[in-house]
């Protein structure tokens, strides 16, 4: 069996030191806890200046399937600022999910276009007060207009 060796350089070392510094002063996570019941399905992060996040499980790419077990079984690495789930073989990044980023671009999407399907009382009786101020403008009107 051959051995493989990885050479790391001097410039790539710098290079991820500088950038572990420029995360010093970002939150980092102290503790996870997961919330479910009836109509109630969160991961909560607690991190380390004192604010809370609230992530729903379905929205978080690599949870969907998984049991309330699983999920509960999170582990904090990197100094707070990773979540792994080594029984879903599942890792997330802290700072990816403090800017709302719950998964690869493709799941991003598709969780958007899950929002812009969604059917609720609320959105109906929305669509209904904006057309009975006329609804959208048409495209002609608009082009008319030089918008």
């Amino acid at each position: 069996m051959a051995k493989h060796r990885v050479i790391t350089t001097d410039s790539e070392m710098d290079r991820a030191i500088e950038q572990a510094q420029l995360l010093q002063d970002e939150p980092r996570v102290t503790a996870v806890e997961y919330k479910s019941g009836p109509g109630l399905d969160l991961l909560i992060l607690k991190l380390s200046n004192g604010h809370r996040h609230v992530i729903p499980r379905e929205d978080l790419q690599g949870l969907q399937k998984a049991t309330k077990e699983q999920i509960a079984q999170v582990e904090i690495i990197s100094n707070g600022t990773g979540l792994h789930w080594s029984g879903l073989n599942l890792d997330h990044y802290v700072p990816n999910l403090l800017g709302h980023v719950y998964g690869t671009k493709r799941w991003m999407a598709e969780i958007g276009r899950r929002g812009g399907t969604a059917k609720s009382p609320a959105k109906r009786k929305a669509s209904r007060a904006n057309g009975l101020k006329g609804g959208r403008p048409r495209r002609k009107r608009l082009a008319a207009s030089g918008v």
